[in-house]
């Protein structure tokens, strides 16, 4: 008798579950620079160097970002496709954000595992550096679950979601930009959360392990 390969469904957060932090806080402030994301940016280390620059500038501590992501709500319909996803498969959050930001979005969803980034705090509050998990963590991250014995799907809208989308069995983009599209269009594409719940059921979820 075969039994089937346990799977885990990792998603990126913002953009794809939530909205995204750093574009609420450019709404907030009026600094129209920080409303760039990995969507527009595809280095990382770059875009946070200026966003922390930009911090510093402006005299913005922790403190205030969290005052604004406590403000935020889950995207329309997210908390049901991550409910509905949750009662399939295993399922976890990989993204770039950080957990003095993510808490309390993740408390709104109950509590989804997360793999992101801290920062790094001065004694002022201010936000003076971060330090990432390890390096390309969405790829490693996938590659080690795959190596412990799980199929991995996996979902994101931005450049810096493609290294996991690339490693996992199945990779989806949600709601992408069209440079993002135009840059990588062998994803499959989702526009919504009924098309992605679709998606999942065609490729992922076997019939016996779906319920009613």
């Amino acid at each position: 008798m075969t039994h089937p390969q346990p799977t885990i469904i990792a998603s990126d957060l913002e953009g794809v579950l939530v909205p995204e932090i750093w574009i609420a806080v450019a709404e907030e402030t009026g600094i129209e620079q920080l409303r760039l994301t990995t969507r527009e940016i595809s280095d990382y280390d770059q875009l946070m160097k200026m966003r922390i620059g930009i911090l510093r500038e402006h005299k913005l501590r922790l403190a205030d970002i969290q005052r604004v992501i406590a403000t935020l709500r889950p995207l329309p319909g997210a908390q049901e496709f991550v409910r509905w996803v949750r009662q399939r498969s295993q399922f976890i959050i990989i993204s770039d954000t950080f957990y003095e930001f993510a808490a309390p979005l993740m408390a709104q969803m109950d509590f989804p595992t997360i793999f992101c980034h801290s920062l790094v705090i001065d004694g002022d509050g201010m936000i003076s550096g971060y330090r990432m998990r390890l390096e390309h963590p969405k790829r490693k991250s996938v590659a080690a679950l795959q190596q412990i014995g799980f199929r991995v799907f996996a979902m994101g809208d931005s450049y810096n979601d493609v290294a996991m989308l690339d490693v996992a069995e199945q990779g989806l983009l949600f709601c992408p930009p069209d440079n993002v599209v135009a840059d990588y269009p062998h994803f499959p594409l989702a526009h919504n959360y009924d098309e992605a719940r679709r998606f999942l059921e065609e490729n992922l979820f076997a019939p016996e392990t779906v319920p009613a």
